[in-house]
C-alpha cells in the first residue's frame, strides 16, 4: 500500500515514523480497534469499524494512503488527562470478561490497546497534516473520544483523542489557532470542557437537544467567545442543519481562521440512525466535509484531521463514512 506506516509506539512531540508523500489524502486504522468489545447488544460494537473499512475498501479509494495507527504514550493522554486517570483507566481494563465504566460505557481486554491506537492515529494524523506529507486525514479508529472529559471517561468513550490531537498540534507544532468542528449528533462535552478555557481554540457543534449528555446549550459560549453550539430539534432534517453550517458554524470557522481543522465525525444524526432523531442523509455529510474542507483551504493550507466518534446504524455509517471521505479526497 502507499504510504503506509508501519505500527509504532508514539509519545512525547512527534511521531516515530510518518507517512510518505505518497498521497494527498491519509487513512489511519488499526486491528486492535476491532478489539475493543463492550458486549453483545450494544450500541458501540466492533461491526460499526468493520461497516466503515468495508465501505472504504471499494475501488472508489483505492488511491488513499493508508497506514496503521501508532500506540499513543501515556504522555500524550496526559496532554488532556491526568495521568492518575489515565493510569487508573488502563488498570481498570480486565484480564478477561468485562468490566463497566460509567453505565453505558465497557471495557473488555482489548479496550486498552484499541484506546491508545485511537488517540496515536489522530496525533500521527495531525504529525501527518503538519509535515506536508498528507493534506488531510480520516482516522477510522475506536472507541470514540468526544464525551470523554479530563477526569471522566463516559458516553462510550474513553481519552479524547481529538482533544489531544488539538493539543499536541499546540505542542509540538506551535500551532496558534486549532479548529475543532463536531457534527456528531450528541454534543461533544468532553473536547469543550478540555478545550474552551484556552481562546487559542475553537470548538463548534451541531447536535440534537435535548439528548445525551444534556449540555451543548447555545449559552456556553468559552472563554473568549470560541465555542459555538447549535442546537437542533428532533427531526431536524438536512436543510436546518445545513442552515446552520452556513449561517452559524461556517461564518464563525472563518472568522477564527484555523491553522488547523480537527473533525469529530460522527454519523448518527443519519435518519436510520436507532439512538436519536434528526433526519440527515448521507449527502448532508458530504456536502458539510466539503464546505469545512474549504474553510482549512482558505486559512490552513487545506490541513484537516477527521475521526470517527458515533454512528450506529451500520449502512448508514458505511455509507455517510464513504461520503465523508470522498468529499476530504476531493478537497
Amino acid at each position: 500500500m502507499p504510504g503506509v506506516l508501519h505500527s509504532t509506539d508514539i509519545g512525547g512531540c512527534h511521531a516515530s515514523s510518518t507517512p510518505e508523500p505518497a498521497n494527498d489524502q491519509l487513512l489511519l486504522s488499526h486491528p486492535a480497534c476491532l478489539d475493543h468489545d463492550p458486549g453483545p447488544g450494544h450500541p458501540e460494537s466492533p461491526a460499526r469499524l468493520r461497516a466503515v473499512l468495508a465501505a472504504l475498501s471499494a475501488p472508489g479509494f483505492a488511491g488513499l494512503a493508508r497506514a496503521e495507527a501508532p500506540r499513543a504514550g501515556i504522555d500524550l493522554l496526559e496532554l488532556a488527562h491526568p495521568r492518575r486517570h489515565a493510569e487508573a483507566l488502563l488498570a481498570a481494563v480486565p484480564a478477561s470478561g468485562h468490566a463497566r465504566v460509567d453505565a453505558d460505557t465497557v471495557v473488555s481486554p482489548g479496550s486498552g490497546e484499541a484506546a491508545l491506537r485511537a488517540v496515536g492515529a489522530v496525533v500521527a494524523a495531525v504529525d501527518a497534516v503538519m509535515a506536508g506529507t498528507a493534506r488531510n486525514a480520516f482516522c477510522a479508529v475506536r472507541p470514540p473520544g468526544h464525551h470523554a472529559e479530563a477526569g471522566t471517561a463516559m458516553g462510550f468513550c474513553l481519552f479524547n483523542a481529538v482533544a489531544i490531537g488539538a493539543l499536541h498540534a499546540r505542542r509540538a507544532h506551535g500551532v496558534r489557532r486549532v479548529a475543532v468542528v463536531d457534527f456528531d449528533v450528541h454534543h461533544g462535552n468532553g473536547t469543550q470542557a478540555i478545550l474552551e478555557g484556552d481562546p487559542g481554540f475553537f470548538f463548534a457543534s451541531t447536535h440534537q437537544m435535548p439528548l445525551y449528555p444534556g449540555t451543548g446549550d447555545p449559552a456556553e459560549r468559552g472563554v473568549a467567545k470560541n465555542v459555538l453550539n447549535v442546537a437542533l430539534r428532533p427531526h431536524a432534517d438536512g436543510d436546518a442543519f445545513r442552515r446552520a453550517m452556513t449561517e452559524r458554524v461556517l461564518p464563525a470557522l472563518d472568522g477564527f481562521a484555523p491553522e488547523l481543522i480537527l473533525v469529530s465525525a460522527g454519523f448518527d444524526a443519519h435518519h436510520r440512525d436507532p439512538l436519536a432523531a434528526i433526519d440527515l442523509e448521507t449527502e448532508d455529510y458530504g456536502w458539510a466535509t466539503t464546505a469545512i474542507a474549504e474553510v482549512a483551504a482558505r486559512h490552513a493550507g487545506g490541513r484537516l484531521v477527521s475521526s470517527l466518534e458515533g454512528g450506529y446504524d451500520l449502512v448508514a455509517l458505511g455509507e455517510s463514512a464513504a461520503a465523508h471521505v470522498t468529499a476530504l479526497m476531493a478537497a
